[in-house]
């Protein structure tokens, strides 16, 4: 996972509320349990209209996704996760989001930002026409237009993003303690190493 610190560019300005799984990457793109090409599928029925945001050549490419309220509900597929990040969206800032997509959002590399409406609805508007800047390690979100919004963010999140650490980077950083266990009991307990016999 890439460590994730500042985040710059335009936005789309999406904004509509209780966007579900489904309509990130409808279920026919679950069959798959590649992470690449997702990006393709990602807000298929919304990319049915010539003039939609997500295929616009003004916005493409924007590492960040202003979005509406609850954000993420429906079921807990976390190829939406995946649909997003290989758009190349990097963070969503949303009133709310379901428990679930947070969770996958974290689990590879997306930030999620929880804002007021009001703050959203600005960001919205800014991102008509101008960036938007997320910095991590200061909590807050910024435009050329001297807006500033702290937002919360669990600290164990925070370290996990600004580190690039996902489980299998957690688990690999102790790896010194878990050699120093696993030496422990082989020297303790030497007969769990070497296994029993099966009576015939």
């Amino acid at each position: 996972m890439e460590p994730v610190s500042q985040i710059e560019g335009r936005a789309y300005p999406f904004g509509r509320k209780n966007v579900d799984t489904d309509v990130i990457i409808p279920a026919h793109w679950l069959k798959t349990i590649s992470r690449e090409g997702l990006g393709r599928g990602a807000f298929e029925a919304l990319r049915q209209d010539p003039d939609n945001l997500f295929d616009s050549a003004e916005f493409a490419g924007s590492p960040i996704l202003v979005a509406g309220d609850n954000f993420g509900c429906g079921s807990s597929r976390e190829h939406a996760a995946w649909a997003l990040l290989d758009m190349g969206i990097k963070a969503v800032i949303a009133p709310s989001f379901s428990d679930i997509f947070s969770g996958n959002a974290f689990k590879n590399g997306i930030l999620t930002v929880v804002l007021p409406q009001e703050a959203v609805d600005r960001l919205v508007e800014v991102a008509k026409t101008d960036p938007i800047h997320i910095d991590l390690e200061a909590q807050t979100v910024t435009t050329p237009f001297q807006d500033r919004f702290a937002f919360e963010i669990d600290p164990f999140r925070k370290h996990c993003l600004l580190n690039g650490l996902d489980e299998v980077g957690l688990t690999m950083a102790r790896d010194a303690a878990i050699s120093t266990f696993e030496d422990k009991v082989r020297a303790e307990r030497g007969f769990l190493a070497q296994g029993t016999a099966v009576a015939a």
